[in-house]
């Protein structure tokens, strides 16, 4: 698959619009929720589900099956609406996020949801738990890459970085680690919570191979991840994503405190509306 390739933009830039809409669609069940992240990260979400990951909707645990791991729980609502688009879990199932009983709980939860391949959310257990995967597969001679996707808070995680080094000693080549660099944590900035940078720097001295990209850019997302999977070497590879929290609702990116959203009545339409008129324009 070929990033040059005109269609793949197209049907990826569709799938990102449509996870952002279904995003905001279960936020206004709740009347919040985390859509900033859902928001910021619809662009590598959909360039996964839409064009790198190796899947059988109509069998979610097919043993062949590219595993994607979302370490970062709360970012549940972004996924599900991957998991929507990637045709996993039936559209209708939307209105029951985070209702009683739903198969979407508001926090990512394996037992619950087709698709989900761990309960996260006790954030540094993605990589590690990914390790293991992608260890185990390789020693079974299954040829899935295996996806952890993160968040920059998880970077503070001791277990993040034992993984790390744990994953380049065993020459993992099969293990592909998303970070989502929105620099917004629940304490704050994450920069401020606890300082990472140089961050690419960091992650090639524990032995990955490491492409830094702006999370919102949609071809450059795509050539990175159609370059992580095709390396030839044994090194771990990692895509660091700097995205925009609220990215495609301008009310929502320029809001102050963006970790965890409520958002009024009428607002859920309005940026429903804003989604819309720029998917239009660009069709």
């Amino acid at each position: 698959m070929q990033n040059n390739n005109s269609s793949v933009h197209a049907k990826v830039a569709e799938g990102a619009y449509r996870i952002r809409r279904f995003a905001l669609q279960m936020g206004e069940v709740q009347g919040q929720g985390y859509v900033g992240q859902a928001l910021g990260y619809a662009d590598v979400l959909a360039t996964a589900y839409c064009h790198a990951l190796n899947l059988r909707p109509d069998d979610p645990s097919w043993e062949g099956r590219d595993r994607f791991l979302l370490s970062h729980g709360h970012y549940a609502i972004a996924f599900y609406a991957a998991l929507i688009v990637a045709k996993i879990i039936p559209e209708d199932e939307l209105e029951t996020y985070g209702s009683d009983d739903s198969r979407l709980p508001m926090s990512g939860m394996a037992t619950y949801t087709p698709g989900m391949e761990m309960s996260g959310g006790s954030l540094g257990q993605g990589l590690p738990i990914a390790v293991g995967m992608a260890l185990g597969l390789r020693l079974k001679g299954n040829p899935a890459f295996v996806y952890n996707s993160m968040s920059d808070g998880e970077l503070d995680e001791g277990s993040t970085w034992e993984a790390a080094m744990s994953a380049a000693h065993h020459g993992l080549g099969n293990l592909i680690c998303l970070v989502d660099i929105n620099n917004q944590q629940a304490d704050g900035p994450s920069t401020k919570v606890l300082g990472f940078e140089p961050l690419a720097d960091k992650w090639a001295a524990f032995g990955w191979h490491v492409q830094r990209v702006d999370g919102n850019d949609l071809a450059a997302v795509i050539e990175a991840f159609d370059t992580a999977r095709n390396l030839t070497d044994a090194k771990p590879r990692v895509i660091l994503c700097d995205t925009l929290m609220g990215k495609g609702v301008p009310f929502l990116e320029t809001r102050e405190k963006n970790h965890f959203i409520r958002v009024d009545q009428a607002e859920w339409q309005q940026a429903l509306d804003i989604l819309d008129q720029a998917q239009g324009a660009a069709r």
